[in-house]
């Protein structure tokens, strides 16, 4: 049974594919993980096993398979996405009994490319705030010390891939929801570019803020399941046809040839900033990343510190995430108020009492910055910073309130090196590049231009084997003091 838990996805998938291991066996050996180590962690309150045994034994893979095709492996998706009749709760105290008879459009797309969902794994209230906490299942704890948060709002996807319950989880992104929880726990989250992942059905059909992604424990994960989420779907106005070439082969490439991808005939442009010019950050995963690129420096690449003006990022984003939350969020809580955290009514309230020159405004200076990255990746192949601004914190606090003498004005303003990346809509991920002296990962965020997945999954795969971190996880939860 262990020995099926460490396997990697593709390990696993390639197993499945060869018959020497069943979907059934791949769902006895998530269970049994998760009935051992949930009790510690509580990343996946969800569960839907029944269910995923009654597709197992319908499921007939295609001949020949599409690229990402799963033959039966377990996955976990986020409790803000429904799946047909499993308890959907979107962490809130509002829909804590709602059993939704539709699946969303990425389940969908998930399973009929042969994923078996066994669960759904916390998340914050509605997603708000990148601490995974809620009134209805409670707090999940990071795997790495039991006292710390996996951060959000894909903490509990993040913590169940480093923990071995499953091989695949999937989440959402706004300010850092994938790439934030990943750097926490030592796995790979990628936000893709707005339509990679068609999702659904929501409010804001043409919102490019929001992302649905994959989490993996490594970067040729990643790929596979991206593969497996990506392509058209006519109800999503933003969703982008699946690639020529499959994600996984593009990683596999990479690390045959062992070359940095890059555009330029004089080799891989990296430029690097410590923060973006808009937060401190801690000095210890300060040093991690510093350390980690100058790596990336001797594997060839030309690292400069020329990077583009992010000026106004966090007004920007503050303004456009209020705004979507008037609109997403408020209808469903305007009349249930007392059921739903402070935060995300604050949040939602915002967006309500926006002006037509603050939203102005918010829409002027993400063009600026879209504008300047631009010009940025005119001259560079990727944009490299920390993922975020602190390793993991305690799980007893909200959210991170100061770091390195600055105290942040809000809830979500540490996500402050995510978020702005988000408002450019161009495709980040984060790896592993590190540990603290306490034993907590450390995640490097890697920008590419816009809808350079492949060439971002690439250069990563080839980082990740040099840095290698890869093979740490799957680990057992280890409790500890924050």
């Amino acid at each position: 049974m262990d020995a099926l838990i460490k396997m990697t996805a593709r390990q696993a998938v390639a197993a499945l594919r060869a018959r020497e291991v069943t979907p059934g066996e791949l769902i006895d050996a998530a269970a049994a993980r998760i009935a051992l180590v949930e009790p510690k962690i509580n990343a996946l309150p969800t569960l839907c096993l029944d269910r995923a045994r009654a597709l197992a034994a319908k499921l007939v893979p295609p001949d020949p398979a599409p690229p990402g095709y799963l033959y039966g492996l377990p996955i976990a998706t986020k409790d803000l996405v429904d799946v047909a009749g499993v308890r959907s709760t979107q962490g809130s105290r509002v829909f804590a009994n709602h059993v939704p008879t539709k699946s969303g459009w990425s389940v969908e797309k998930l399973e009929s490319n042969g994923a078996l969902i066994v669960a759904k794994s916390n998340t914050p209230e509605f997603g708000a705030g990148s601490q995974t906490f809620n009134d209805v299942f409670g707090t999940t704890t990071n795997p790495w010390n039991t006292a710390t948060t996996p951060a959000g709002s894909s903490g509990g996807a993040a913590a169940a891939l480093a923990a071995g319950e499953v091989w695949l989880a999937d989440g959402s992104d706004l300010g850092g929801s994938l790439r934030i929880p990943a750097s926490f726990t030592g796995v790979v989250g990628l936000r893709p570019s707005p339509g990679r992942v068609a999702f659904g059905p929501r409010a804001l059909p043409f919102d490019a803020l929001s992302v649905y992604g994959p989490m993996g424990r490594t970067v040729g994960d990643t790929a596979l399941m991206l593969d497996a989420m990506s392509g058209l779907d006519p109800r999503d106005p933003l969703s982008l046809p699946a690639p020529e070439r499959s994600y996984g082969s593009v990683v596999d490439h990479a690390m045959v040839t062992g070359r940095l991808p890059s555009r330029f005939a004089g080799g891989c442009r990296i430029g690097w900033t410590p923060d973006l010019g808009l937060s401190p950050v801690d000095p210890e995963v300060l040093a991690l990343c510093e350390a980690a690129v100058k790596r990336i420096a001797k594997l060839g690449a030309a690292v400069s510190e020329d990077v583009p003006d992010f000026s106004g990022a966090e007004e920007c984003f503050q303004a456009l995430r209020a705004a979507n939350f008037a609109v997403t969020v408020w209808p469903r809580i305007k009349d249930k108020t007392d059921l739903v955290k402070p935060e995300v009514i604050w949040n939602a309230e915002k967006g309500l009492k926006l002006t037509g020159i603050e939203k102005a405004d918010a829409l002027r200076i993400q063009g600026q910055i879209y504008n300047r990255l631009v010009a940025f990746f005119e001259k560079h192949d990727f944009l490299v910073l920390p993922t975020c601004v602190a390793p993991p914190f305690d799980h007893r606090k909200r959210y991170l309130e100061e770091v390195a003498g600055r105290k942040f004005d809000t809830y979500i303003s540490w996500l402050v090196l995510t978020f702005a990346i988000t408002i450019t809509g161009t495709p980040a991920i984060s790896i592993p590049c590190g540990f603290t002296k306490s034993g907590l990962p450390v995640g490097l965020q890697i920008v590419a231009r816009p809808r350079g997945e492949a060439e971002l999954l690439a250069f990563s795969a080839l980082l990740e084997a040099d840095f290698g971190l890869s093979g740490q996880v799957p680990i057992d939860p280890r409790d500890g003091t924050a």
